[in-house]
């Protein structure tokens, strides 16, 4: 059973679709999606710097853009087995799993990072992976964080307000603080719910063709209304990425889509035995054959 996994913001680096611009379609579809979105995804995704990519109305478009090209790319016509999707890539994810077009995952991820961003606008938070250590719960919200993210176990990100990461620490574990614009899946992003629940509610859902595997708790779901409904609530509510590899324990293949690589040394802890590829360019489509 193959299990095709989209990444997530964090992912993304500078000229994160150049390697993918020899397929058939590439530029004619990035032109489209240009077109949808009013962002110039082929000039941000081949030219733009570091920081400017790093934005998160950029990198969210740009992440959904990679995976698609890449992700149509591997399958060459024919449907996945399983999905899954860290975060942003929930909505690459549904498209390739046929419960939303490919423009409209686009569309709908320019609209969530343009939410998203201005959520985070509104007051100086972020967030803090804690990589070993022993974490606590209770700490954690003595301390005025929430739990943004569990990747695997001992990977733990957080999020929580400027002052209150900064004041933060756990014996034994090493904290870095991402570069991101705000605490991602944590209250700080209730600002941004209404906005992308009223893009979400303008999309008519199908059934997806393939189980696909859900960021809140990993259940494997294929009701379109439901991934929707659930992709709003994600918004505030931690990703559970440890959840979803378990809940992929059948896979017996497993693709990174571009820009591949931070999930598959994911997967290579969590499902130890299993082959990964991550791709990085249309060289690796010859290993997922």
């Amino acid at each position: 059973m193959l299990l095709l996994l989209s990444p997530g913001q964090g992912s993304q680096s500078c000229g994160l679709l150049r390697p993918w611009l020899d397929l058939p379609d590439a530029r004619a579809r990035l032109a489209d999606w240009s077109s949808a979105t009013g962002l110039d995804l082929l000039a941000l995704g081949t030219q733009a710097p570091d920081d400017v990519v790093r934005r998160t109305e950029i990198a969210q478009p740009l992440l959904t853009a990679a995976a698609l090209l890449s992700g149509r790319a591997a399958l060459a016509g024919s449907s996945p087995d399983l999905v899954s999707g860290h975060s942003i890539g929930e909505l690459p994810a549904l498209a390739l799993a046929g419960v939303l077009s490919d423009d409209e995952a686009v569309v709908l991820a320019a609209g969530r990072g343009a939410a998203m961003a201005r959520a985070a606008a509104q007051q100086p938070t972020g967030m803090v992976a804690v990589l070993g250590g022993g974490l606590d719960d209770d700490a954690i919200t003595a301390a005025g964080l929430e739990v943004a993210t569990v990747n695997v176990a001992g990977q733990v990100v957080l999020g929580g307000s400027v002052e209150a990461l900064e004041a933060f620490s756990v014996p034994g574990a090493r904290l870095r603080r991402l570069e991101v614009a705000g605490a991602f899946h944590t209250s700080a992003m209730l600002p941004a719910v209404d906005e992308f629940a009223s893009l979400v509610a303008g999309l008519t859902p199908k059934a997806a063709h393939c189980d696909v595997i859900a960021n809140a708790d990993g259940a494997r779901l294929r009701d379109g209304a439901e991934l929707l409904s659930r992709l709003v609530g994600q918004l505030t509510r931690p990703v559970r990425f440890d959840l979803c590899l378990a809940a992929a324990g059948d896979a017996t293949r497993v693709v990174e889509l571009a820009p591949g690589g931070v999930l598959a040394a994911l997967v290579k802890r969590a499902l130890p035995g299993v082959p990964v590829v991550a791709l990085r360019s249309t060289g690796d489509l010859l290993v997922t054959a």
